[in-house]
């Protein structure tokens, strides 16, 4: 064999210089030396044609591989110039695409708008609102985000975020009421622990003298002023006895109020049950004491009413020795004292026994210190804003602190006393009215005095955002097209929207607790929104948008709210006692209901002949009882049975049509499309009445 014809070397060169898909490299030098190189080794062993053409062709495709990387190396960084050049947001990605192995974290505190977050990022805000787009979420570039929105984005683009919620949250829920051991402020010394006035709470039955006998107390007139002489509301007053302080809360006895009363007990150092000498124990009467007991306070009874006629003080103690209360004449606990609002019978002597009750507890509360108070009422006035009427439990309060209260703060900008005095500061069991919240807090909410104001915010935002979450959850499920249809077959409910306004926010409560208590599996009650202070147009276009009304109760409506209500149609109906309010709420439920459709039998007759004429059959009947009237409804009966269900369309006497054939008497019936008849059928003639429903 020819050495030369045989060479490896030769062999690659005419392989490579005859293949049409030759490449033309920079280095093929290097890789024909690479390839004489493994192939010297080899050349002791020599192999045939074919088998050195097979390995130089696996050669081939291996150096082309490898120039081919080479040649996407050198290609690489004049694409990317060229992209810096017309694509800046290839630019913005290649800036804050994170390393390997390490993500970028950005600082979120709050809702932020586009603009923020793109400056946070480091993109355009434009590029920013095109992701959004892609997110089918359209926004402008001043729109805040929430939280959750910031968090889809940022995880596009591969940023971690981060908004310190649990550290907040943990200085949120301690800051108000537990603080941290840390910051414990030393034990206070015995000279600022004295001892303060009494807090009691008149309790009892409606109308049994309750305001009457502190209106007694105080030389005031307040009943006069509630509408039907109830009291609607609590109302807190301070009372001077020999020197020495009493601080009255006056509760409303009537039983949709139980809550305000049940946040009186809780609050207060002493009850004094009031009970009528003419009318004795009543349910409302119950009712107090088992608030009392549950508060776990002392109960003096005051029986009032003794100068009238019927009074028979001693029927009204075995009533009460019955429920555990036992006079101490009768070697009991409980202090009975005998009044009469009226004619200022024993009010000195009923003022006696609670400052003894009150010496025998030993009331004491710190004078220094932030105050810590109750509140006992919240509304909005006109030219004042939200207030809110507290009795302070610690500490003492003064003009210009910082105060939390639930979901609300603000700075007190005057304390009221309930003769209407300005104060500079308030002491432990001192009624205030507060000025300076930025909205009405619910009764019974604790409120406390914070130094930082930035620390208040951030707790009220933690609380309203839990609100939020608490809402959300309670929302009940929407219909939806997998349960519409059962929702169908089982048939919606009718609703009665309402809009609901209140002078304070203690009769609103009350009235939404009282107006929940109406129960109807016909009508659903939903009120839409609640509120205190005058009725606006923001409630009439709610009340406009759900199909509703707007209720008030000892509110009024303004000029502009009632023109708009006019224009689009929606009723306001004003309420200044609770009774009346609660039965038109019950009519207007009623009204609802459409009317229920009764059947009444109207007459009834018996085919005695079928006549058939040229296009249809005629049943010759005798009326049996009541009246056949022509266009009414009637069914035919057969073996008692009902075949069929139509109106009458023709209804003769001899060749005369009728209106109505009567009793005993003879008639042709033709019945719509019913050609059916044979004797002894029994037609049945009935009406459909239409009936009002109730709840």
């Amino acid at each position: 064999m020819n050495s030369k014809k045989c060479s490896p070397t030769n062999e690659i060169k005419s392989f490579a210089s005859n293949s049409p898909n030759r490449l033309s490299l920079d280095k093929p030098k290097k890789s024909t030396k690479e390839a004489d190189f493994s192939l010297t080794a080899k050349e002791k062993k020599p192999k045939a044609v074919v088998a050195t053409t097979v390995d130089a062709e696996e050669r081939k495709e291996k150096t082309k591989k490898e120039d081919k990387k080479d040649s996407s190396l050198s290609i690489l960084p004049p694409l990317e110039k060229e992209n810096n050049k017309a694509i800046p947001v290839l630019e913005a990605s290649k800036q804050t695409a994170p390393k390997e192995g390490e993500k970028r974290v950005i600082a979120i505190k709050g809702p932020v708008s586009v603009k923020e977050l793109a400056t946070l990022i480091g993109i355009k805000p434009f590029q920013l609102i095109h992701h959004l787009m892609e997110m089918n979420i359209f926004a402008s570039m001043t729109q805040l985000l929430d939280e959750g929105v910031i968090q889809g984005v940022c995880q596009r683009l591969g940023i971690i975020i981060q908004t310190d919620k649990k550290e907040r949250h943990a200085q949120v829920h301690a800051a108000p009421l537990v603080k941290p051991k840390a910051q414990t402020p030393p034990p206070q010394p015995v000279s600022n622990i004295k001892l303060r006035a009494p807090v009691v709470t008149f309790m009892g039955h409606v109308d049994h003298g309750k305001t009457s006998l502190l209106d007694a107390i105080r030389q005031t007139k307040v009943a006069a002023g509630e509408a039907g002489g109830i009291t609607q509301h609590i109302g807190a007053y301070t009372v001077v006895k020999d020197g020495r302080s009493i601080t009255f809360i006056d509760t409303p006895g009537h039983e949709a109020f139980t809550a305000m009363r049940a946040r009186g007990a809780s609050i207060t150092d002493i009850v004094v049950l009031v009970v009528a000498a003419d009318d004795g124990v009543m349910p409302q009467t119950l009712e107090a004491i088992n608030h009392a007991r549950n508060a776990k306070v002392p109960i003096i009874v005051a029986i009032n009413k003794i100068d009238l006629p019927g009074a028979n003080p001693l029927r009204v103690k075995s009533q009460l020795q019955e429920i555990g209360l036992v006079p101490e004449e009768y070697g009991g606990d409980t202090i009975f004292c005998e009044v009469s609002a009226i004619k200022k019978i024993g009010i000195d002597n009923l003022l006696d026994m609670i400052l003894l009750q009150a010496e025998i507890l030993e009331l004491k509360a710190n004078y220094e210190g932030n105050a810590k108070a109750r509140v006992i009422e919240s509304q909005i006035e006109k030219g004042r804003g939200p207030t809110a009427t507290v009795i302070i439990q610690s500490g003492h309060l003064k003009v210009g602190d910082i105060v939390l209260c639930g979901i609300y703060y603000g700075k007190v900008r005057a304390l009221i006393d309930d003769t209407g005095k300005n104060l500079k500061e308030a002491f432990p069991s001192m009624p205030v009215k507060i000025l300076g919240l930025n909205g009405a807090p619910l009764p019974g909410e604790e409120l406390v005095v914070e130094k930082d104001e930035k620390k208040v915010k951030e707790i009220v935002q933690e609380r309203i955002e839990a609100l939020k979450k608490d809402r959300e959850a309670s929302l009940t499920p929407k219909v939806t097209l997998e349960n519409i249809f059962q929702a169908i077959e089982e048939g919606q409910k009718k609703t009665l929207n309402i809009v609901l306004k209140a002078d304070v926010q203690g009769s609103l409560e009350a009235l939404i607790g009282q107006l929940k208590k109406i129960s109807s599996q016909k009508v659903d009650l939903d009120i839409i929104h609640s509120g205190v202070g005058s009725i606006s147009e923001s409630d009439i276009l709610l009340a406009k948008a759900a199909g509703g009304l707007v209720i008030g109760f000892n509110t009024k409506t303004d000029s502009a709210a009632a023109a708009l209500a006019k224009r689009e149609g929606v009723q306001i109906k004003l309420f200044s006692v609770i009774y009346e309010l609660v039965d038109q709420v019950k009519e207007a439920m009623s009204g609802l209901l459409e009317p229920e459709l009764r059947e009444s039998i109207v007459g009834t007759a018996i085919v005695k002949k079928v006549f058939e004429l040229s296009k249809y059959k005629v049943a010759g009947c005798m009326v049996q009882s009541g009246r056949i009237i022509r266009g009414g409804l009637a069914r035919v009966l057969r073996g008692k049975q009902p075949i069929y269900d139509g109106e009458i369309l023709s209804l003769k006497r001899f060749q005369d049509e009728v209106s109505e054939v009567r009793m005993g008497f003879e008639c042709g019936i033709r019945l719509g499309n019913f050609n059916d008849y044979e004797p002894d059928d029994i037609i049945q003639c009935y009406q459909l009445e239409k009936v009002p429903q109730s709840l």
